[in-house]
């Protein structure tokens, strides 16, 4: 098969290294990539999010299924177009793909089902919401409703804070993403990600995860994009997988489908535990990243047929062969993020590193200049592991990390200390 996957961070580059192992691809494009894909496969410059650049590469280049790994080309429709054209394409579409990007509709079918969640109000004038906010008291959640690449979610332990992130929002921080915005009540507990298929109907659980979204030890600091992450997660038991499956996940797939868009890819859906019980944070309409980085490394080249049996509606004879193991991703960033960072500093030492399916570094913001790799974005690199317990994984992933000769950049030292 040639394959081709569309985005260029860690996650895209954790897909290309778990599909290649499958023997069905044969060639293997991925557009834009970065400089860690472009040593595994091809890489292609392509608008990701314009439906008609894409068909048409599909059409030149003989492409048989593809890949969307982040939210923006769903949200723009790329799914669709590829459908219009019948070429196989793994992701949901734009209809289907508004349970990311926006926080309103997703709250719209939690009504509708019923699913436990964060009481919450919805608000298009930053008037109202700061009023709404001073009369709720805090802590308070306060969301931008549209994409905001993982930074549109603001936990305010003060009113002061919360009138803040009202102020951004509406003042154009996020840009549309912020013109509407969801205020949530604060929900405690442990916050955890499960991974599931679908195709419209069925459902396939494929893993757990938890990620680590503060920047700073200790799980303090502003939310980023994600510092680390590992898998399984301790806190979903099979007993609150089950509740996570019946009570929310199937109640929302059965939902879609009878508002005559059907859900087909992979949901992941965030959840605060407390008590046993599972609850609603939030619902995104692709793989996690990090939480993509370790959950490839413990799926391996399986995960291409998982794929291909979610696209192709045979999900309900798949299968999910997990080893009996665990990952851990570190993310290594540029000083300065989740805020201003600087770019091209040289990265040194990564090709002393290991590259087998215990030991990967996944490229994120990374450009390869010169010969070199350097640093081209706030997260940079995604350094993972696996190990025959957590904190086997842990400890490899901070010795490949001690080998890495960036002073550019830095990482948190406690990623997995929640489950450890």
């Amino acid at each position: 098969m040639n394959i081709l996957i569309l985005g260029g961070g860690g996650r895209e580059h954790a897909l290309a290294w778990a599909i290649l192992q499958n023997p069905k691809c044969d060639r293997l494009i991925v557009a834009p990539g970065n400089a860690g894909i472009a040593e595994i496969a091809e890489i292609a410059a392509l608008d990701i999010e314009d439906g008609g650049a894409v068909a048409g590469f599909v059409e030149e280049n003989a492409i048989d299924f593809v890949v969307i790994g982040p939210e923006a080309p769903l949200a723009a429709g790329v799914a669709d177009r590829l459908a219009d054209t019948g070429v196989a394409c793994f992701g949901p579409s734009q209809a289907a793909a508004r349970l990311e990007s926006s926080k309103a509709f997703t709250k719209e079918i939690c009504d509708a089902t019923h699913a436990p969640t964060a009481a919450y109000a919805h608000f298009t004038d930053a008037e109202t919401a700061r009023a709404y906010v001073r009369a709720q008291g805090a802590p308070i959640v306060v969301k931008a409703d549209g994409l905001a690449a993982g930074k549109g979610v603001i936990v305010a332990q003060t009113v002061a804070e919360a009138e803040a992130a009202l102020n951004d929002m509406f003042g154009g921080t996020f840009g549309g993403a912020g013109a509407e915005v969801v205020i949530e009540e604060f929900m405690e507990g442990e916050e955890a990600s499960f991974f599931v298929l679908c195709n419209g109907e069925t459902v396939l659980p494929i893993g757990t995860a938890q990620d680590h979204k503060r920047v700073g030890e200790g799980d303090t600091g502003p939310n980023t994009g994600g510092m680390g992450a590992y898998s399984p997660a301790p806190v979903m038991t099979q007993a609150v997988c089950r509740k996570a499956l019946e009570e929310i996940v199937k109640p929302t797939v059965a939902e879609m489908a009878r508002r005559g868009t059907p859900y087909t890819g992979v949901l992941y859906v965030g959840l605060m535990i407390r008590d046993g019980q599972p609850r609603l944070v939030e619902y995104n309409v692709r793989f996690g990243d990090p939480e993509c980085q370790v959950l490839m490394m413990r799926l391996g080249g399986q995960v291409l047929d998982l794929l291909l049996d979610c696209t192709n509606g045979t999900l309900d004879s798949a299968r999910v062969n997990w080893a009996d193991d665990h990952a851990i991703t570190v993310v290594m960033a540029s000083r300065g993020y989740p805020g201003i960072c600087g770019k091209g500093s040289e990265i040194r030492g990564l090709d002393t590193l290991p590259k087998d399916s215990r030991h990967m570094v996944f490229h994120a913001g990374t450009k390869e200049v010169g010969g070199k790799v350097t640093a081209a974005g706030g997260r940079v690199l995604n350094v993972t592991a696996r190990g025959a317990t957590l904190a086997e994984a842990q400890a490899e992933a901070y010795h490949m990390i001690d080998a890495i000769d960036w002073p550019e950049g830095f990482f948190r030292r406690d990623i997995g200390w929640r489950a450890l």
